[in-house]
């Protein structure tokens, strides 16, 4: 494990790294499952991509906004199986948790897999272009620096 931490493309910022660490966050930051920093982390890991990225961008998906984000999930998959989305009673219990999910998982994973590849497609499209034009502005700028030299 020590020499897969030892490659310097976990921790290089460049397009294609930060790209890769945009989607493996915010994909991740959608698996309801404990544990999404460790995912995030071996995704990162397997497919060479910023380690630091990749992990701090799961943190998107904290306690203040899992419950929002789960429940935006949940409704999208009611929405894609055009089932009914039941609000019920909201107890907050382990046992109230459990109860819902046996009946409503389906809904709930589907709506979760569709927002982790849009969010973490859009997270890796947006970085890469903000990159690119980012690469492109410094080429001009350059390039203008070398016209008022050589032309002084």
């Amino acid at each position: 494990m020590r020499h897969r931490l030892a490659d310097p493309e976990l921790w290089h910022l460049h397009r294609r790294s930060v790209g890769g660490a945009f989607f493996i966050g915010l994909f991740s930051a959608f698996v309801p499952v404990p544990g999404q920093t460790l995912i995030a982390a071996v995704l990162a890991i397997m497919f060479r991509c910023n380690l630091p990225m990749a992990v701090g961008l799961v943190w998107v998906t904290n306690p203040l906004t899992a419950g929002p984000m789960f429940f935006f999930a949940y409704k999208l998959g009611a929405w894609l199986l055009d089932m009914p989305a039941s609000a019920g009673d909201t107890d907050l219990s382990w046992q109230w948790l459990v109860s819902t999910l046996r009946t409503n998982w389906q809904p709930f994973l589907l709506g979760c897999l569709v927002c982790a590849w849009v969010s973490g497609l859009t997270g890796m499209v947006v970085s890469r272009l903000l990159w690119r034009m980012h690469v492109v502005r410094r080429w001009k700028e350059r390039r203008q620096r070398r016209r008022q030299r050589s032309s002084k």
